[in-house]
């Protein structure tokens, strides 16, 4: 397979720290990306500080990020074909007592810093006439949870599958292809000891591991021919729930 730089955000831990480990055990060069330098260097160590290895560290709402991102991918390994936008928080609070300030957060970090890190890449995707846009989503946009209040959450990630199909729409004829991986319950850092506990909501009764993201967007990156894709990595969560 052709070797691509890829640049993945929120990189620091869970899925995207796998996600460039997939891609660096491939052979491909990584970027990574971090708000927190001090757990991105670890990172960087940790992944092998290789030669095909770059970061960034930048928290991706402010648009200048994305700037570096593409600059340090084209400077040095000459391109930059995938994007992987993972960078996102998640967090619970009743809708009733959601203010402005607490929206903002899921808006700047989850749909701002996805929309400008696209709209810092799509110009170098263009001129090379090929790219590949990954954006990490989550089946709960389709599917409601009493008791679980995320509706700030939900409406930044709902946002992401439109923009994901709108995007591959625009610049399908430039084959640059852009689709969404929807992870059901990952077992990552951002969960802690809890992510077992939900179980019960898959299919098949179990949890995911990164690994299970790492793959599919590895495959979606190496694709000629997805495009508009919604693709659920989800344990069945998104047609249904195991009761017993």
């Amino acid at each position: 397979m052709k070797k691509q730089t890829v640049i993945v955000t929120g990189a620091s831990s869970g899925i995207g720290k796998e996600v460039a480990r997939y891609f660096l055990e491939k052979g491909d060069n990584v970027v990574i990306n971090s708000s927190t330098t001090e757990k991105l260097e670890k990172v960087y160590n940790e992944l092998g500080r290789g030669e095909n290895l770059a970061m960034v560290a930048g928290n991706v709402s402010d648009k200048s990020t994305g700037e570096k991102l593409v600059a340090t991918a084209v400077e040095k390994f000459g391109s930059a074909d995938v994007l992987v936008n993972n960078a996102g928080i998640f967090d619970t609070k009743p809708f009733l007592k959601v203010d402005e300030a607490y929206l903002d957060k899921f808006l700047d970090t989850n749909l701002k810093g996805t929309f400008f890190t696209t709209q810092a890449v799509i110009p170098q995707m263009l001129k090379q006439h090929d790219g590949v846009v990954i954006n990490i989503g989550t089946p709960l946009v389709n599917r409601g949870l009493g008791g679980v209040p995320i509706t700030a959450q939900m409406a930044s990630k709902g946002a992401i599958n439109a923009l994901t199909i709108q995007l591959a729409a625009e610049f399908g004829k430039q084959n640059i292809r852009v689709n969404t991986v929807a992870p059901g319950t990952i077992r990552t850092p951002m969960h802690g000891d809890n992510a077992d506990q939900t179980a019960g909501l898959h299919l098949l009764n179990r949890v995911g591991e990164v690994e299970d993201i790492a793959e599919m967007v590895y495959t979606v990156a190496k694709s000629n021919f997805i495009t508009g894709a919604i693709i659920n990595v989800d344990g069945g969560i998104a047609a249904g729930h195991n009761l017993n």
